[in-house]
């Protein structure tokens, strides 16, 4: 008997030509998380993904690891044994030894139909070993305690407990974005969101230095390294955006300075995006929560833009947000005092619905393109690891 996870994926299994795409992406996931962590090696077999483990392998991490992979449905940790039922018995005697309980199921699934006993014959010979060894009685509806056996292959996979994963894509499998992150609790989530459905995310952070302190770097690099948690080797592009608001505060209307901000952002980010050859760029917004973020504004803002611009959190309200980001664990560090960009030098009563014609006439005033190169040359970027 040899100890394993077995994986198990939900969507990836429905890509129908491009399956085997998805589980190759979710294979080399797999070893990229757990490097250095004891894993032999990660296997493809019929519908399922197999962990080998060294024996020197820290179980307890490597399944705290798996539980953040993008794409994996569920995972347990199992013996896998030889096609032979007395093996399958022992491997199940051997699982249950040291469980506490009173009432027991033994479920099968028999992937591989050349083995000659069926599903129910399997379950009915393990169940007795089972119950004659411990004296629990079957209960098929609400056992304490479920003993699962797969029949795959050429090897039979034993387990007592299902580990629930985060669902999704592998991560890399639908592409790359460019994430605005401010450092505030929305646009975490909204990279985590993505980086569900399958994309690499970049990210870029507009700071204000010397207008403000440098706590929104710190926060930043902050959170993306637990969002690298997900997304593995990360890249953030930090842009010094002071000298565009300085030319903004001195040269445009007031009630229009945060709504210039937003396009000038948009601006800066989707020539980064370019070069990084990010396909999309991603933000935080939740339609009506602040006064840049009305339909009104958000169009005008998106009228900046060359490439989409994708909004996972648009119908979200805070509570929900705030949920999500206490689950991924960056609602601590986003909560954190800092002096954000966008909240500098805003006016008393910002525009809420903004005609496109007024705010192109106050861009009118401001060198577009020299202050989005100024800053584009002006940025830093830094390398966080998971």
């Amino acid at each position: 008997m040899e100890k394993l996870y077995l994986v198990h994926y939900g969507e990836v299994g429905l890509k129908g030509k491009n399956r085997a795409f998805f589980e190759k992406k979710l294979a080399q996931n797999i070893k990229m998380s757990l490097k250095g962590m004891g894993c032999a090696e990660v296997r493809r077999i019929y519908g399922r993904l197999l962990v080998m483990l060294r024996s020197e392998a820290d179980v307890e991490a490597i399944r705290e690891r798996l539980g953040k992979v993008m794409g994996i449905a569920h995972f347990e940790l199992a013996l896998e044994t030889a096609l032979d039922i007395n093996a399958i018995r022992a491997a199940a005697l051997e699982l249950v030894k040291d469980q506490q309980f009173k009432t027991l199921k033994v479920e099968t699934k028999r992937a591989n139909k050349r083995f000659p006993l069926t599903s129910p014959e399997i379950s009915a010979k393990v169940g007795a070993t089972l119950l004659g060894a411990t004296g629990a009685s079957a209960d098929m509806h609400t056992p304490d305690l479920r003993c699962n056996i797969e029949i795959v292959d050429e090897a039979a996979y034993v387990y007592v407990e299902k580990i629930r994963g985060v669902g999704g894509l592998p991560v890399g499998a639908s592409g790359k974005v460019l994430v605005m992150l401010s450092g505030g609790i929305d646009s975490p989530v909204a990279a985590w969101r993505m980086m569900k459905r399958g994309v690499k995310a970049l990210f870029v952070h507009f700071y204000s230095y010397p207008y403000t302190d440098k706590a929104s770097l710190e926060k930043v690099e902050e959170l993306v390294a637990i969002l690298a948690a997900w997304n593995y080797r990360t890249l953030i592009y930090l842009v010094p955006f002071a000298e565009v608001q300085r030319e903004i505060v001195t040269q445009t209307p007031a009630p229009y300075r945060v709504i210039l901000y937003r396009r000038m952002m948009v601006r800066i980010a989707q020539q980064i995006a370019s070069a990084a050859k990010a396909e999309c760029l991603v933000t935080g917004e939740s339609l009506g929560q602040v006064a840049s973020q009305t339909l009104g504004n958000l169009r005008v803002i998106e009228e900046a833009a060359e490439i989409p611009i994708l909004r996972p959190l648009i119908g979200d309200d805070k509570a929900e947000i705030m949920e999500l980001a206490e689950n991924i664990g960056t609602f601590e560090i986003s909560t954190l005092p800092h002096d954000d960009c966008c909240s500098l030098f805003v006016p008393d009563r910002p525009a809420t619905n903004a005609s496109l014609e007024a705010i192109e006439a106050a861009e009118a005033a401001l060198d577009v393109d020299t202050l989005t190169k100024l800053a584009v040359e002006s940025l830093e970027k830094k390398i966080i690891d998971n």
